[in-house]
């Protein structure tokens, strides 16, 4: 592994880390604002707008600047954010907060683009995995940072995310690599626009590259739906508070980060990127079908895990195999594309689940979920084909 990948998945983790002290306590900051589940939904879902309004843009500009400048002003653009969330007294605070993390997110395709540059495609979704492992040890210890920090009121958990954006700043500025050698891109090589590339996905929907993004979309849907209603189902349930949450979201972290560091290498090595992910379908399916039937902590600690085992085999093996499927010349446009489709759904699945859990129920969101995510093992049919090496051509002698 590159000095460059290790120094990115440093950042990454401090990153999660901020971005896991402040959201789980979100909705508790809403219900105590006034809000409900609906409330909570359009919170969650207001980051996922703005991400997907800028994805495309940051993927384009990393592609003809550099992923590191991308990336750079995306961490400053959280350490605004949670600067307004420890401050905000208001539900448009809290908004406002969101928006802004949401339009400095939009550079996760980078990170991915940055992944695929310094990378060869076999090894890829092992090191996206390594990366989610960052990450997710970032959802392991945020939380229970984020609660901890309400000793010191309830604008600190805001003000340390905001500290530790600051610093991981400055690490990244002062030893994060450029992956991109050719940032002057070639005149005779054409670049698609982001709006091109958005349109060529909903026109060209059987393409592979457009496949994948939408199993992505849908997959990630789904389970940002789910994180979305999950405090609320716990509180109501299991009597989970802001205080004990983190230890849950630590539990889900954990397991995260076991997945993806110890079993994502070996098993892709095994079965394969396409294989691999139609297992994390599965898993994920039944995590999310499973949830609302656990009724005491033994029973939730033997479902919990199946979420984050599908999520570790799924996201990184799409991820990998789209890096294969495209020009290394639009690796960052199409990553920012697959994060603006993953936005729409962010969007509606947290809306919709916030809806459901208020009206008809705190399982028809997970149930859903569960169908839809089901629901993309066709789309994923026949994909070994699009990343098997091509033969080399035999020679005829004369």
């Amino acid at each position: 592994m590159s000095a460059g990948l290790v120094v990115l998945m440093i950042t990454a983790f401090v990153d999660m880390l901020g971005l896991l002290m402040v959201v789980p306590l979100l909705p508790f900051y809403a219900m105590r604002l006034g809000g409900g589940g609906l409330v909570v939904g359009l919170l969650v879902s207001s980051f996922s707008v703005a991400q997907l309004l800028s994805a495309p843009l940051w993927g384009r500009v990393s592609d003809r600047y550099g992923r590191r400048p991308a990336l750079l002003i995306g961490l400053g653009a959280a350490a605004v954010a949670y600067v307004i969330f420890g401050y905000a007294e208001t539900l448009w605070l809290l908004l406002a907060s969101r928006l802004v993390q949401g339009a400095g997110g939009g550079t996760v395709g980078v990170i991915q683009a940055y992944v695929a540059d310094a990378t060869e495609p076999e090894n890829r979704a092992k090191s996206l995995g390594w990366l989610s492992a960052a990450t997710s040890l970032g959802v392991t210890i945020g939380p229970v940072i984020g609660s901890a920090t309400l000793a010191w009121g309830r604008p600190a958990p805001g003000l340390v995310a905001a500290g530790l954006c600051l610093a991981n700043m400055l690490f990244a500025w002062r030893y994060l690599p450029e992956s991109r050698t050719h940032t002057v891109p070639d005149p005779a090589v054409r670049m698609s626009r982001p709006r091109e590339a958005v349109w060529r996905v909903l026109s060209h929907s059987g393409e592979p590259a457009p496949r994948l993004i939408w199993i992505y979309a849908i997959a990630m849907g789904a389970f940002q739906a789910m994180t979305s209603v999950l405090a609320l189902l716990l509180a109501h349930r299991h009597g989970v508070t802001e205080r004990t949450i983190g230890f849950f979201f630590m539990y889900i972290g954990a397991t995260g980060v076991i997945a993806r560091a110890g079993l994502l290498g070996p098993l892709v090595k095994r079965f394969g990127e396409p294989r691999l992910s139609r297992l994390g379908i599965l898993l994920l399916a039944s995590g999310l079908a499973t949830l609302p039937l656990a009724r005491g902590y033994l029973a939730l600690a033997l479902v919990v895990p199946l979420v984050p085992l599908g999520t570790a085999f799924t996201f990184p093996c799409i991820t990998s195999i789209l890096t294969r499927v495209i020009a290394a010349h639009e690796r960052g446009l199409y990553m920012g594309v697959q994060q603006t489709f993953g936005g729409v759904a962010r969007v509606v699945g947290p809306i919709g689940a916030g809806w459901a859990y208020d009206h008809l129920g705190p399982g028809v969101p997970f149930w859903t979920g569960a169908v839809v995510v089901l629901g993309t093992l066709a789309l994923g049919a026949g994909m070994e084909e699009y990343i098997r090496p091509k033969p080399e051509p035999v020679a005829v002698p004369t």
